[in-house]
């Protein structure tokens, strides 16, 4: 386990960890090499303890000793505080940074096989609904994610941190074609329930009352909601009752009602 004291930002060695408030460009690079990045010792830890395994760890003088403990064979980048603000283009202020292999993501079939209450995400766009959405899953029992094609990486930086790291423990698959996989879903056992305002939507209390033995939940982006398509060709359409005037919640929030109110 080398560590190498690097004060140079533009070292080759580092490129892993340039320019980190790039989304577009992490969007593209991560998927395409195979990597995401770890932001702590705690999401680090817990990425590990899921199989995981780190390319290299960036590190400042006062975190190495948590660092040392968890990158086993992989390289420590030791830097300043400078220039790991200089490189990443943030004050890094949570601990290491690691460049984490990404793992090959299971099947779908493979995913809901066994699953009673799955999420799927339509077209999220916001890490930090897709990381809060992770969480909420964990801690309300929820057994499995599904992405669609256009939905925010559950892996990129952001989705990790606001995730507390629950994103390695939630099983979750990317959907290849949305909304025809709903049919997949619905030949798996799954009665499909989309969160959406409909003039036909149930009450989620009613819902809750005579709820299904598999459910797919289907929430929608952050502006337009579930597209009509989904709404139509979903078992249920679910709504949330709403006071005050407001027609909505957050969708990171709706998830966490949803599951709350459904749960055993």
């Amino acid at each position: 386990m080398p560590v190498l004291r690097i004060d140079d930002p533009s070292d080759d060695r580092l490129s892993d960890y340039r320019d980190l408030t790039d989304v577009a460009l992490r969007r593209r690079t991560e998927p395409a090499e195979g990597l995401y990045i770890a932001e702590s010792a705690k999401v680090l830890a817990r990425a590990i303890a899921a199989g995981h395994t780190p390319r290299s760890v960036l590190v400042q003088e006062k975190w190495l000793p948590d660092a040392e403990a968890l990158a086993g064979d992989a390289p420590i980048y030791l830097v300043s505080d400078e220039v790991a603000e200089q490189l990443t283009g943030y004050a890094v202020h949570r601990g290491a940074l690691a460049a984490m292999h990404r793992p090959v993501l299971p099947s779908v079939a493979d995913v809901v096989a066994g699953a009673r209450t799955v999420l799927v995400l339509e077209d999220i766009v916001d890490h930090t609904n897709v990381g809060a959405i992770m969480r909420n899953c964990a801690a309300l029992g929820a057994d499995a994610v599904l992405v669609t094609p256009g939905c925010a990486d559950p892996l990129y930086r952001r989705s990790i941190r606001v995730s507390m790291g629950t994103v390695f423990q939630v099983p979750w698959a990317r959907l290849e074609s949305w909304p025809a996989d709903i049919e997949l879903l619905k030949s798996a056992g799954f009665h499909t329930a989309a969160l959406a305002l409909a003039p036909d939507a149930v009450d989620l209390s009613r819902f809750a009352t005579t709820l299904p033995d598999r459910v797919a939940w289907i929430l929608g982006s952050e502006g337009d909601g579930l597209s009509r398509r989904t709404i139509a060709a979903a078992d249920t359409v679910v709504k949330i009752p709403m006071a005050g005037g407001v027609d909505s919640l957050n969708v990171a929030a709706a998830s966490a009602v949803a599951l709350w109110a459904t749960s055993a």
